[in-house]
């Protein structure tokens, strides 16, 4: 146990000091502490170029040429990178044909194809809702605009 914390999940006047993650033990699946995998992973497969390189997988195979081109503005060291970490985690499978010049090819896994499906669930969420966010944002600007004490 951490130095400052108690066991006890109430203070002495009888109020409830138990967070979420002590009542929930599945909110401890979120926890951002430094460590944490599902953390780790969540990082890793959330980040802008391994959505778009996973996005363009489905369903075909590419050369990392045909990617690069494809995902505007990522550097060819940020692409090599990003495909690495995609073959680890088994997302991304590659293959080196031997031939002159070298060709490599790239394509999701069948746990890649699962992980596709639930990023495209999320974009299917993000258009369905993008009116009702944009209209949320303005109402946020222009209260924040008026609401501002001086």
């Amino acid at each position: 146990m951490e130095e400052g914390t108690s066991k006890s999940p109430t203070r002495a006047g009888g109020t409830d000091t138990t967070t979420p993650a002590d009542r929930d033990p599945d909110a401890r699946q979120w926890d951002v502490r430094e460590g944490c995998e599902v953390r780790q992973i969540l990082d890793r497969v959330a980040d802008k170029w391994s959505l778009l390189a996973i996005a363009l997988l489905d369903r075909r195979v590419l050369r990392f040429t045909e990617l690069r081109r494809e995902i505007d503005g990522i550097s060819q060291r940020m692409l090599t990178v990003t495909l690495r970490r995609l073959e680890r985690d088994g997302l991304v499978r590659r293959t080196v044909h031997p031939v002159v010049p070298p060709r490599v090819d790239y394509e999701l896994t069948p746990l890649g194809a699962t992980l596709h499906d639930a990023i495209q669930a999320l974009v299917t969420w993000t258009e369905e809702h993008q009116a009702e966010i944009a209209a949320a944002r303005a109402a946020y600007d222009e209260c924040d605009a008026e609401c501002v004490a001086p």
